[in-house]
């Protein structure tokens, strides 16, 4: 696996045309490595026949709100959302925006 928990994470901003589980609100977003969920079948291979093999790794990747919903989030900067992501999907990141 790529990323441990703790580690800083940029989700892609590729848009493909196919199904995918990568919801767009946290392309092109930071956040961290929550957790590691395991390794799976990759389900943008499966929902189109395809065996979704090698297993890829998935990750609970932390989002802060505000970053999310920027000017729209009233609530607490300390709020936290958390997506389930594919490996593929993410980068390293060397810091989260607004922070040191």
């Amino acid at each position: 696996m790529k990323f441990r928990p703790g580690d800083l994470v940029r989700v892609q901003t590729f848009a493909p045309t196919t199904h995918v589980r990568t919801p767009a609100y946290v392309r092109g977003k930071q956040g961290w490595i929550e957790r590691v969920q395991g390794e799976f079948r990759n389900p943008e291979s499966l929902a189109y026949a395809g065996d979704g093999l090698p297993p890829q790794p998935l990750y609970m990747v932390g989002f802060r709100q505000v970053d999310l919903w920027q000017d729209r989030y009233a609530e607490s900067p300390a709020d936290s959302l958390y997506v389930d992501i594919y490996e593929h999907w993410l980068e390293p990141s060397a810091s989260l925006e607004g922070t040191q």
